[in-house]
């Protein structure tokens, strides 16, 4: 089973897949390590605030990453922002039965009402070394962008908009 979790900056994305982890066994991939390995070692002159950018040029090798996983029948988590939003057009269906999708997406509501705790679990798995971009405006618009585009394209998603509470069964 390979499990991708994508959603907006600081939505939980990589606290969820350390769950997983801990509760199923399956090991994750970060795609922010592939992506900072591949920038830190020149690999790319991409910089981290190149988004649009790193999706065209972090998904072919995840797509593949994904690809060989499932013909090795190993279960694998991959979370990050760089899963473009027609990901299953690039898997025929002997690759999407082993595929389980998830956007993690915040409300407006839920965003106004807990912004503070947004920013105090920022670092709850991995060390943010600059966390001063993120705003409350930040967050509003890009979970609003995330919102629309999961919508757009009929994507699994799970709206978080009373508490945080995101229970995942495989």
């Amino acid at each position: 089973m390979i499990i991708l979790i994508t959603g907006a900056s600081h939505t939980g994305k990589t606290a969820l897949a350390q769950k997983l982890l801990e509760k199923y066994k399956y090991p994750y991939l970060s795609i922010d390590h592939l992506k900072m390995g591949l920038i830190r070692s020149g690999y790319t002159k991409l910089t981290p605030e190149d988004d649009n950018e790193l999706t065209d040029y972090l998904w072919p090798v995840v797509r593949e990453i994904i690809k060989t996983a499932i013909e090795n029948k190993q279960n694998l988590i991959i979370e990050g922002c760089y899963i473009p939003f027609n990901w299953s057009q690039d898997f025929g269906e002997e690759y999407l039965s082993h595929i389980k999708y998830l956007c993690l997406i915040m409300s407006e509501n839920y965003i106004k009402n807990h912004f503070a705790s947004i920013k105090r679990y920022a670092s709850v798995i991995e060390n943010r070394l600059d966390d001063e971009w993120c705003t409350l405006e930040s967050v509003l618009e890009d979970n609003a962008q995330f919102l629309v585009l999961a919508q757009e394209y009929n994507v699994n998603y799970v709206l978080i908009d009373d508490k945080y509470e995101i229970n995942i069964d495989l």
